[in-house]
């Protein structure tokens, strides 16, 4: 499995950011992949107005069939460059908080309201533990979530497809 982008786009993205890698963190084509892995099953969700062009064999969840930006179609052929960018974006944060990527919340663990004598907090319940459109229980960055949004379905919109069904 190949995650998005190249090894030397992720190396520039990073020096195009300002930001190195910490000593010892995994090789970039693993970074790719776990950025990769985590862009696509935090934000797939949100691409029900299209299908993957490869079909469900396909890997990952661009290129898309049918998938619209605007008004505009995007060609089938198409990874976003900015869902690259995320992908970039994912694997530095998993190289710099290992986990980040790759741990998920554990609904068992999630206080709602905590008080320690005069001060209380209240914190949010698992359905609405993400950030942005992320999907819930995922962890979410303000970046990757600003990078893919544009290209994301709008919420509750479906492929006619899926309206209709024969049985």
């Amino acid at each position: 499995m190949a995650g998005y982008g190249t090894d030397q786009g992720f190396t520039d993205w990073l020096a195009g950011q300002g930001l190195a890698l910490p000593i010892g963190a995994p090789t970039a084509a693993v970074l790719r992949q776990v950025g990769s892995d985590y862009v696509d099953a935090a934000y797939e969700h949100r691409l029900a107005c299209s299908h993957r062009a490869g079909g469900y064999q396909q890997e990952r969840a661009w290129p898309r069939t049918g998938h619209r930006q605007g008004r505009n179609d995007v060609p089938d052929d198409l990874i976003p460059p900015a869902w690259v960018n995320a992908s970039y974006r994912a694997g530095y944060l998993q190289a710099t908080q290992p986990g980040w990527a790759t741990g998920a919340v554990d609904p068992g663990r999630i206080t709602k309201r905590e008080k320690a004598d005069v001060i209380e907090r209240e914190f949010f319940g698992p359905d609405v533990m993400a950030a942005g459109d992320a999907a819930p229980g995922i962890r979410a960055d303000a970046v990757v979530n600003g990078l893919v949004l544009p290209w994301l379905c709008a919420a509750g919109r479906r492929s006619p497809d899926t309206l209709f069904r024969v049985i």
